[in-house]
């Protein structure tokens, strides 16, 4: 027995042993000392620390009764690290702040509630967009956005709104149908039926009458709000096809990314389709960038042709995919594609060498709620014609319509015809931010719920943490971390400044108050 127990000793003295639970210290070292000089948890409060939050305009909460509300800082550095490391959840946000020891350091061990945590997200959507621009600005100074290249697309995340709590105007009927049909079964089985069970039929009847007036006060706001899709949990998300013929209730993200290195330079959230998105992703990239001598690639989705023509007209080298157009003619060597335009002489002329000309009357269309003029080409040719039974089954001739488009469409498809590598570049890198932020991160659903706002809170912290990654990831740490420090002390050193001015009643400030960002030389 002796043996044994000396045995079992020698075994334990073999392993690393644990600090004693009872003891009264948590930490032999401070928190800042357990933090490694190099953690990047310390650029993220440097990043926070160089936000001027006037600027930003973020909720200030200030109380004189009660407990005083948290620094919006700390809840934006609480967010920042939490994205980061793939942390969306309020209420784990509030779990790490007790046992995370680089959340404890970040937030100087201050622990808020998940309600605290996700009024903050709720209340700063137009806030976060501005932090998100500011990671942008950084990238800019480090000569990271390349502004010549930039392309285009969106991707869908799924909405807290399941398909069947989803309902557009011919769901409604099939369900008022449906309940009809029950009503009238039950009122005959009402007639017939005995006493005992006709309370239990009554029962059931009301039941579907209120299903029934629920329904019906769906179509009503479908008809007063001119909407097509109305949801139940989470009002503005729409049903939206995402790839295959597969549709899901969801929020649509446009996106526009910089191809120098994959850098996001704008976003959006929305609860359309892509169709009418161009022109205002356009119209901020020129605002963002500074200029519109920049090419722009797109996909087949956003081939409209107002969108286009928006692109076109502000001096924008824009290539947007054709979209494959069916066969109109019975053989496909008499498409419209084979009709060559004069535009001289406004007419067109077929494969048989006949002349299609207009009577220059504008014909109004309208598609999708678009409304735009078309001029319509024939030719007196078509009856006599031995290839008509080729070129169309129409008894009055081959008809060719002109959009006020045109031009600009082919303009388009001059641009990529010219530079078809260029083209084949938009996916490589439009989709890189999709991959991370959906397959690695996870972040292919929006967590929050309640309307486009705080989906878009949740998507510009996304975008924010994408953002702050790639900037950690190509610049030198060192570079990074003096960069930031440089803009905090400039802060404060310009507030100071600015107290001293106003003590010694002068209007004279001897530093500036906001450290200008293109004095900064990148090493």
């Amino acid at each position: 027995m002796p043996k044994r127990r000396l045995h079992s000793v020698n075994l334990c003295m073999q392993f690393i042993e644990g600090k004693n639970r009872t003891q009264s210290i948590l930490f032999p070292q401070s928190l800042d000392q357990i933090i490694s000089s190099d953690n990047e948890v310390r650029i993220m409060d440097l990043f926070v620390e160089s936000i001027h939050l006037e600027d930003f305009h973020f909720v200030m909460k200030t109380t004189k009764e009660g407990r005083p509300a948290y620094h919006p800082k700390d809840l934006l550095k609480l967010f920042v690290y939490g994205y980061l490391n793939h942390i969306r959840s309020s209420r784990l946000l509030e779990k790490e702040c007790k046992r995370n020891i680089e959340l404890m350091w970040l937030m100087k061990q201050l622990a808020p509630d998940h309600n605290t945590i996700s009024n903050f997200r709720r209340d700063n959507e137009k806030a976060i967009k501005k932090v998100f621009r500011y990671t942008v600005s950084i990238a800019k100074q480090f000569d990271l956005i390349g502004g010549k290249l930039i392309a285009g697309d969106s991707t869908k995340l799924r909405a807290q709104n399941s398909k069947k709590n989803n309902f557009n105007e011919g769901k409604i009927e099939r369900h008022i149908a449906y309940i009809d049909a029950k009503l009238e079964e039950y009122n005959k089985a009402l007639a017939t039926t005995d006493d005992d069970n006709k309370k239990i039929i009554e029962e059931e009847i009301k039941k579907h009458k209120g299903r029934k007036d629920n329904y019906e006060n769906m179509q009503r706001t479908l008809d007063e709000t001119g909407e097509v899709q109305i949801s139940t949990s989470d009002p503005e998300s729409r049903q939206l096809m995402t790839r295959n013929n597969i549709s899901e209730v969801a929020y649509n993200v446009q996106t526009v990314v910089d191809a120098k290195h994959n850098i996001p330079i704008d976003y959006k959230v929305t609860n359309e389709n892509d169709s009418r998105a161009l022109s205002g992703m356009l119209r901020r990239t020129k605002t963002i960038l500074g200029t519109n001598e920049f090419t722009a690639l797109y996909d087949k989705g956003y081939h409209t042709g107002c969108e286009i023509k928006m692109a076109v007209t502000s001096g924008i080298d824009i290539m947007v995919a054709i979209p494959g157009i069916a066969s109109v003619a019975p053989d496909a060597n008499y498409n419209m594609s084979h009709f060559i335009y004069d535009e001289t002489n406004d007419t067109y002329t077929c494969p048989q060498h006949q002349i299609l000309t207009t009577n220059g009357n504008p014909y109004q269309k309208n598609k999708n709620r678009n409304y735009y003029t078309v001029k319509h080409y024939k030719t007196n040719a078509c009856p006599g014609c031995s290839a008509r039974a080729l070129c169309t089954k129409n008894v009055k001739g081959r008809l060719i319509e002109r959009s006020e488009f045109t031009p600009y469409i082919e303009q388009n498809k001059r641009n990529i015809e010219a530079r078809p590598e260029l083209y084949k570049q938009r996916q490589s890198i439009v989709e890189h931010p999709y991959g991370t932020i959906k397959r690695q991160w996870g972040f292919y659903y929006v967590i929050t719920k309640k309307g486009i706002k705080r989906a878009s809170s949740d998507v510009g912290f996304m975008f924010i943490a994408y953002n702050l990654r790639r900037l950690m990831n190509i610049i030198d740490r060192a570079t990074f971390t003096k960069f930031l420090l440089e803009l905090v002390f400039s802060f404060y050193y310009g507030i100071a400044a600015f107290i001293k001015a106003i003590i010694c009643k002068t209007s004279h400030v001897f530093f500036p108050l906001i450290f200008p960002l293109n004095n900064f030389k990148a090493a």
